[in-house]
């Protein structure tokens, strides 16, 4: 699709285009799973992080609305009815506008989230004020209105364009069988049980004293790209980086949790835990370790304000299958990430 040509838009503020409204006080720890969105301060998954039930009466948040995060401006379209994060700094607002609908909604939350990514590059958090000032700039009619259904129909372009281009995926999709897991009979595990793995602070060397004259060593930082490595920088003397196949975890920051498996020998920023594995672990459950510490640290825990340095060698704790013994069992998670990756694999070779 060529560049939009946005010469003839306008600025708006987002009040009074939205009405602001904010969640009522929740944590996510008071809720049973249920079938119901739970959304909050996230950047994956349409902000979702969970499904759960209502507590008796509880009135839930409307939806067809747009929720943003001050966090890191993380923004969606809710399309049905949710319980949203309320309570603390990183709780959600919600925006509101009676022409609101699927397409337009997609459209506005893609412009705000790269309109309030400005507000993040230089600051921590913004907040429910700050964002309410800000301005973002939108297609027009003659009248100098918002152009509502211009927003729709070109969304509803870029659909038609994904349908045509991922009709063989679709196909392939309809036929294959995705099962939810049930994790009723799975056991909590701190990450230093015996069964786990050895925890270390990490480097905490702070990377503008690095050099990069000759670079052979990844650094990581508080981030969930490009597996945490920031750059290369040179090797220091009389301190070892930590060794390929170690996992690295953020302790706190925007991205809270964020897990990798290191590919080449690192140091580690501030706040950067590493655990290396007290036993022989496959590169495949290691993958569904890192993906279950993430989870748990975006749903029960909270950037800038609850982060994991306290928590991560007292009560942080995942939840893993087990087997008869009651110990990780390993062969089930080895086959479901292998069985995820063939998966995969299949759906691109149809593309």
């Amino acid at each position: 699709m060529n560049k939009i040509d946005i010469s003839g838009w306008k600025e708006f503020s987002i009040v009074p285009l939205f009405s602001v409204e904010r969640p009522n006080s929740r944590t996510v720890k008071n809720y049973e799973e249920g079938d119901t969105p739970f959304v909050s301060s996230g950047n994956f998954n349409n902000g979702v992080d969970s499904y759960r039930k209502p507590l008796e009466n509880e009135k839930l948040d409307k939806g067809n609305c747009i929720t943003v995060s001050p966090v890191d401006a993380s923004t969606f379209y809710q399309e049905v009815d949710f319980l949203g994060r309320g309570g603390g700094g990183s709780s959600i607002i919600l925006l509101y506008n009676d022409n609101l609908n699927k397409m337009n909604g997609l459209f506005l939350a893609s412009v705000i989230r790269k309109t309030l990514k400005r507000l993040y590059e230089y600051n921590d958090m913004g907040s429910s004020e700050s964002i309410k000032k800000e301005k973002i700039k939108l297609p027009v009619t003659k009248d100098g209105n918002p152009d509502w259904e211009y927003m729709e129909s070109f969304i509803k372009r870029l659909y038609s364009r994904e349908r045509e281009s991922t009709s063989n995926v679709s196909s392939y999709l309809e036929k294959s069988e995705l099962t939810r897991i049930d994790t009723k009979k799975w056991k909590r595990f701190h990450l230093y049980d015996d069964s786990l793995f050895e925890v270390f602070a990490g480097t905490k060397l702070d990377k503008k004293n690095m050099t990069s004259i000759n670079p052979n060593i990844n650094f990581i930082g508080r981030s969930n790209l490009n597996n945490g490595v920031s750059e290369e920088v040179d090797y220091i003397t009389n301190i070892e980086p930590y060794k390929k196949g170690d996992i690295t975890l953020a302790l706190g920051g925007h991205y809270l949790g964020s897990c990798f498996i290191q590919n080449k020998p690192f140091y580690t920023s501030q706040n950067v835990n590493v655990l290396r594995a007290k036993k022989d672990i496959s590169f495949n459950c290691k993958l569904f370790i890192t993906t279950m510490i993430f989870k748990e640290s975006q749903t029960y825990y909270k950037a800038f304000e609850d982060e994991l340095n306290r928590h991560i060698m007292t009560d942080f704790s995942i939840l893993l299958p087990i087997d008869k013994d009651e110990k990780p069992d390993w062969n089930f998670m080895d086959n479901l990430i292998g069985n995820i990756k063939s998966e995969c694999i299949n759906k691109l070779q149809v593309m």
